[in-house]
């Protein structure tokens, strides 16, 4: 991100704006009010110097962003974020929940930053993107794009650019609502305001610009813009791919009439273009770079394309390659004519489309992560209504997650009997998806459940095979009758086949995660010993990350009636290993307490336990004993950080007790103690690292960090103080370690 920034908002607060329903415009002129937006946009794009760029508007009721206009991309390219969640991690929607700028600078920053679009688009450009805030709350976000990496902080005029660009779609907006408002008061020119009146709202998805002013297709002028680009026979498409302009040289190379190309894709022409032609023009809308590929024409002539972006459109280039002829590339195999008059499905548009899907699959880990992944990036993009996942156990239906559903519907599916007379049984026991565009069409292939309806106009069953196993079903629906494309049907059973695998290992991981939660519940303490005089505290937070187990521990063992030990340690790893060999640790430190109260003793005791173990891991671990009758504490460490004290005067320090090797390395490794007075009202904190590092920090700022935060809210109750003191990871997105506390307070005995 770059250093913009405006408050964030909430958002629900946006506005209701009227429009987008084909009425005349704000000014009295007949027209669209995204054809004002994109002027806007164009003017301010050159300005920046980018190649592309769009608005999306929020629209409240649905909750989503909405793709309203586009310059310099087509609309297919767009299309699996033309739908967008706002609490998805999506370049377009950070910005309208954080008021942040995002800069994403290039191939690498993207793999860093927004993997799975890395994956789907796999070129080198860069990206800002701002939200567009109104007077009343954020209408959407606005982004451009710029071919290449640039710097990897945004440069001053460029954000100023940017944030200008939003104000001033934010002041269209409310001005064409004000408009409408002012409209709406005569009786003679109301107009019922329905959510499909809002901006953001249209099913005829979003107006599509070039980036600049585009030529009339098939015109002398279309045909000067081509051989300005190029000197040689080429031929010309428009940011959809469409032939604006053809050479006599170029339509006998690609073996079609120039007449049957102009105003067409090549490749639903010719369907060989299809891996020849399609990737580089794709390619090269997205970056703004040349590209090139070579393709071979039934039945064995090799040709040589090369694509140029601009502001108006592509220019190709078309050429022989060097030594064409039938003996060109030994043992290549003619290609076949396409059979089908259908126009040909873009393989490689397929495979982005499915890229993008399983990019955002892999992320999920657990079985809600799979639903909400499928909910939250699936169903806008195929304007899906309604979900629901259901495995088959015991001859009985699983919902293992919905959305979108009413309970009574959900209640209908659950723990019922699994019936090959329910679509989504059938599908599974055919292994293949079935696909119902309207109600007539379910019932008559269903007469039994007849009359069973669900809401829904339209149905997808796709069967979800793992592993050569028939898993469960993955119902898709939407809210009125919808025409099933072959594309959409390719694309949706090859999301089938991924959702079933990322189910599988989801429920694998769901499994595991239970099995260790169940041990390190077990090994950790359930209640702490309470002692007179004393009072105490702990937290403990898992990572995110692995398995979300790891070998945190903490414990407080009483020794006498007014002395304690406590201990805190971090096993390496998070795994089911880490949290056993805690438990053994745990163990050793209630014998070796028991049988020497010392910290020394213990850290040395169950240092030679470890080491006998030869475990392969080893482990942190601080020892703190208090004598509450004689006010005297003692340390000792073995490479744990530092404990820090509270004096009863607000006073923050570490402790300097020495540290000794860590837990397992050396079996006669030697631990030294530390002995200080301890006054009552003396706070004690002992934590694992996790609490103060982080990706980027050094970890003595975080112990600094963590010491003022104890020096300022130490005077509250213990439970209270480590609410506070574990706030910031509570809150964090991602935590890379476990994290443990312990907190201890001395006080007079009674």
């Amino acid at each position: 991100m770059g250093d913009g920034k405006r408050s964030p908002v909430g958002l629900g607060e946006a506005p209701v704006l009227a429009g987008d329903n084909g009425d005349s415009g704000d000014d009295g002129h007949s027209g669209d009010y995204r054809e004002q937006l994109a002027e806007e946009l164009e003017r301010a794009l050159e300005g920046l110097g980018a190649h592309a760029g769009g608005v999306f508007l929020l629209h409240p009721a649905e909750h989503l962003l909405k793709l309203t206009v586009l310059v310099g991309i087509p609309r297919e390219i767009a299309a699996p974020w033309e739908l967008v969640n706002p609490a998805t991690a999506m370049p377009t929607a950070d910005p309208v929940r954080t008021g942040d700028l995002v800069w994403v600078n290039g191939h690498e920053a993207w793999m860093r930053q927004y993997p799975r679009i890395a994956v789907a688009t796999p070129y080198d450009y860069t990206l800002a993107a701002v939200p567009v805030i109104g007077t009343h709350g954020t209408l959407g976000s606005v982004f451009a794009l710029w071919r290449g990496t640039l710097p990897s902080r945004i440069p001053p005029k460029l954000e100023t650019g940017m944030w200008q660009l939003a104000a001033d779609l934010a002041r269209t907006l409310e001005s064409r609502e004000r408009t409408r408002a002012v409209q709406s008061v005569d009786p003679a020119g109301a107009v019922e305001r329905t959510a499909g009146d809002r901006p953001g709202h249209h099913e005829r998805g979003p107006l599509v610009h070039p980036a600049g002013p585009s030529p009339p297709p098939g015109t002398a002028e279309a045909a000067e813009h081509m051989v300005a680009r190029l000197p040689e026979g080429v031929c010309a498409l428009d940011i959809d791919g469409r032939v604006t302009s053809v050479t006599p040289s170029a339509a006998r190379l690609l073996g079609a009439p120039a007449e049957h190309l102009i105003g067409a894709r090549p490749w639903e022409v010719a369907p060989w273009l299809r891996d020849a032609l399609y990737d580089p023009y794709r390619a090269a809308v997205v970056s703004g770079r040349p590209t090139s590929e070579s393709g071979l024409r039934p039945p064995d002539q090799w040709l040589n394309f090369a694509v140029y972006p601009g502001a108006s459109g592509l220019t190709v280039r078309i050429s022989e390659a060097p030594g064409n002829g039938a003996d060109a590339v030994p043992g290549a195999e003619p290609i076949p004519a396409a059979r089908d008059n259908e126009p040909p499905l873009t393989h490689a548009g397929v495979l982005y489309h499915v890229l993008h899907l399983a990019s955002a699959l892999t992320e999920a880990i657990g079985v809600e992560d799979v639903v909400n992944t499928v909910a939250d990036d699936i169903l806008p993009a195929y304007g899906s209504r309604a979900l629901a996942i259901l495995t088959a156990e015991s001859g009985r239906v699983r919902l293992m997650g919905h959305r979108g559903y009413s309970p009574e519907v959900v209640a209908r599916y659950d723990d019922s009997l699994w019936r090959s007379s329910e679509p989504g049984a059938r599908s599974v026991a055919l292994g293949h998806p079935m696909f119902f565009e309207s109600m007539a069409e379910l019932d008559q292939a269903f007469p039994a459940r007849a009359g069973v309806h669900d809401g829904m106009g339209a149905w997808a069953f796709l069967p979800l095979i793992a592993s050569g196993r028939t898993i469960g079903t993955c119902i898709l629906a939407y809210a009125g009758p919808h025409r099933f494309t072959a594309g959409e049907r390719a694309v949706l059973t090859s999301l089938g086949g991924l959702i079933a695998q990322a189910l599988d290992r989801a429920r694998l991981y769901d499994k595991k995660l239970e099995i260790a939660h169940a041990l390190q519940e077990r090994l950790l303490p359930h209640t702490l010993p309470v002692v007179s005089g004393l009072e105490a505290a702990t937290r403990y937070l898992p990572g995110t990350e692995g398995m979300d187990i790891g070998g945190d521990f903490y414990d407080l063992v009483r020794v006498r009636r007014d002395a304690v030990i406590a201990v805190i340690g971090d096993v390496q790893g998070h795994n089911v290993t880490a949290a056993a060999l805690m438990g053994q640790i745990r163990t050793a430190v209630h014998a070796y307490a028991t049988a020497d109260a010392r910290p020394s003793g213990i850290l040395a005791g169950t240092n030679r336990l470890l080491a006998d173990l030869d475990a392969g891991l080893f482990a942190s671990c601080a020892c703190l004993s208090l004598d509450l009758g004689k006010r005297v504490a003692c340390a000792a460490s073995a490479g744990h950080p530092r404990i820090l004290v509270r004096t009863p005067d607000g006073a923050v320090r570490t402790l300097d007790a020495s540290t000794g090797l860590l837990l397992g390395i050396e079996a006669e490794a030697h631990y030294s103690q530390t002995v200080f007075p301890m006054p009552d009202g003396t706070t004690f904190a002992l934590y694992t690292d996790g609490l103060v590092e982080s990706p980027g920090t050094d970890i003595d700022e975080g112990v600094a960090g963590l010491a003022i935060r104890l020096e300022q809210a130490g005077a509250l109750s213990l439970e209270a103080l480590a609410d506070i003191l574990v706030s910031h990871a509570r809150t964090a997105r991602q935590r890379a370690d476990d994290i443990a506390l312990l907190l201890l307070r001395s006080g007079r005995p009674p």
